[in-house]
């Protein structure tokens, strides 16, 4: 150990004779702590609710989702799906058709999206664990599922068999302009609600396969698309060229994220801005390290001109009040973080901050990934503020 970092250490622990000096230390240092733990909570409880938010996208999208480059629908048969099935990295393989429909029931009607899915489709969404009231599809019949949004609006019920809902869509190839009826209607019955997010619970309708395949006038192997579900930490590049060399036509594959990019985007624009909102006040903590490091070499300047007439070297001197600078942002960090996690972990495990109007806890998330972000910002800022203070030390001492 240099004598600058044992004299750094000497300053650190001991107090000066002058009350207003050490009350200085003491506030700079308190202010670091509390910047460190703030920065370190607030990125944990914004990591908790990315979380939160993107769980309903986890619950609802699949890993993967295999779309034609052009046009609507392609046509996929039954080996071509095994083939994707059998690949080690899939789990499992589900044909889907989704449309945009109008749904009318009674007076009441309203604009939405059907999903046509195959009985495989809960191996690759587990929808149906989020099935509110009723039942998920029979895959018999003509039954539907529907959002507690869509039920809400049009007054829906489950197994209504005195009034059924109408689902509606322009015909896909009318014979002439002047035809009187361009649209085809089936009637459904709701067999099940879901229940996931408001916004979801009024968009979107799930019928069987076969239903909306007469519905759309397809032919029994046209899909919108296949959704796979894949192992876990699956990358795409791992299976995407195996894939393309399935198809004849060409193919996009889709990734959960990039099928809610905004969503993502959102979500990591948000992120950085808090992180940069709170680190300014780390930066507004960290004058009152530089403002701390000035009174105390003003307060030891007889001792560093003591310590330079037996022979220190001025870079040393120097060395001597930038550890000193480090030692109080990293000391106050470590006690900061530890403050931040113990307030982290006592709110996820028992939780004593609550959503206002719900009994939800508000979602926080322990990441290590966090503790190292706060950490390393804190150092880089500390190194750079007691860069700046300590500038110039070993002229100011002689003078």
């Amino acid at each position: 150990m240099t004598y600058s970092l044992k004299i750094a250490l000497r300053y650190f622990f001991s107090k000066s004779k002058q009350t207003v000096i050490n009350r200085i230390n003491t506030f700079a240092f308190f202010m670091v702590v509390v910047s460190t733990t703030s920065l370190f909570i607030v990125l944990s409880a914004f990591s908790g609710l990315k979380d939160f938010g993107l769980s309903f996208s986890n619950n609802f999208d699949p890993d993967f989702e295999i779309l034609p480059k052009r046009g609507s629908f392609f046509s996929v048969d039954d080996e071509t799906l095994n083939q994707i099935e059998n690949l080690s990295v899939i789990h499992a393989v589900a044909p889907l058709i989704e449309e945009k429909v109008f749904l009318s029931f009674k007076e009441k009607s309203q604009v939405a999206f059907l999903k046509a899915v195959s009985p495989k489709y809960t191996q690759v969404v587990p929808l149906e664990n989020l099935i509110a009231l009723g039942d998920w599809l029979s895959h018999n019949g003509s039954d539907v599922v529907v959002g507690f949004g869509i039920a809400g609006n049009m007054g829906l019920s489950v197994y209504d068999y005195n009034s059924y809902l109408n689902v509606t869509v322009p015909k896909k190839n009318r014979q002439t302009l002047l035809d009187q009826n361009p649209f085809t209607s089936s009637p459904a019955i709701v067999s099940g609600l879901y229940q996931i997010s408001e916004d979801l619970d009024k968009k979107y309708v799930f019928s069987s396969l076969s239903f909306g395949q007469g519905l759309l006038e397809l032919a029994p192997n046209q899909y919108s698309s296949i959704v796979l579900k894949t192992m876990p930490g699956t990358q795409k590049s791992s299976f995407e060229n195996s894939i393309r060399s399935f198809f004849n036509s060409p193919i996009r594959i889709v990734s959960r994220e990039e099928q809610n990019m905004a969503l993502y985007r959102m979500l990591n624009i948000e992120h950085l801005a808090i992180y940069f909102i709170f680190t300014l006040v780390m930066i507004i903590a960290l004058f009152n390290v530089v403002g701390a490091l000035i009174m105390m070499i003003l307060d030891k300047k007889s001792q560093l001109n003591t310590l330079l007439t037996f022979g220190a070297d001025p870079r040393g001197i120097h060395k001597i009040f930038f550890s000193l600078g480090l030692l109080i942002c990293g000391f106050g960090g470590l006690i900061g973080l530890f403050l931040g996690s113990i307030l982290v972990l006592i709110q996820f495990y028992f939780p004593f901050i609550y959503v206002p109007g719900t009994s939800l806890a508000y979602p926080v998330i322990f990441d290590f990934k966090n503790i190292i972000i706060v950490f390393g910002t804190l150092m880089i800022l500390g190194s750079i503020s007691t860069a700046w203070a300590t500038r110039g030390l070993s002229k100011k001492i002689r003078l």
